[in-house]
């Protein structure tokens, strides 16, 4: 299997090259589990955000992240967008994205109490890899339907085309392998 040599934060992995569609291949990063990413790469994008109120992400791979990113500015809250409805929400804001790892559609769904959170706030959307941009742009639709302005869009990577954007805050670039 052809792997691809990521260094980020002083941390090295060798991440696999799998095929995601015909003629595209990506470097699979896979933050869940993975403590000493998540504990190095932490402070160093926490440096690199501006002052926000609040930090938001999808659910799941950016969740461990946001984690550590909140701790690292001491605040007492984070917000997760969850991919489906749960019973328990009352009133949910929804929004729909298709990303680059998903390739279908998927919801984004935020409960009435962490909508509020959001209301009038700062907030910084957080992920682990950006890539083609929809998640991050679903999560932005999410965040102002809250009442929320978002200020900062980070994530440890950038993939592809996404390192040439001047809106975003990474540590790395992750490249998008091509057979043609």
């Amino acid at each position: 299997m052809n792997t691809y040599k990521l260094q980020v934060a002083g941390v090295i992995r060798e991440l696999p090259i799998i095929p995601i569609a015909e003629n595209l291949k990506i470097a699979s990063f896979v933050l869940l589990g993975d403590t000493e990413m998540v504990t190095a790469t932490a402070p160093l994008l926490a440096e690199k955000l501006p002052a926000v109120d609040i930090l938001v992400t999808a659910e799941a791979k950016g969740i461990p992240l946001i984690y550590e990113l909140a701790k690292e500015r001491n605040m007492p809250h984070y917000v997760v967008a969850r991919k489906s409805v749960k019973p328990y929400m009352d009133n949910p804001l929804i929004n729909e994205v298709v990303s680059i790892t998903t390739q279908k559609e998927q919801l984004l769904c935020l409960d009435q109490k962490d909508a509020q959170l959001l209301a009038g706030k700062r907030v910084a959307i957080i992920d682990d890899v950006i890539s083609t941009g929809e998640s991050i742009r679903a999560l932005e639709e999410l965040v102002t339907k809250a009442g929320g302005t978002v200020v900062a869009k980070a994530a440890i990577l950038a993939e592809g085309d996404a390192t040439e954007r001047s809106d975003i805050i990474y540590l790395e670039k992750l490249p998008i392998f091509t057979e043609l």
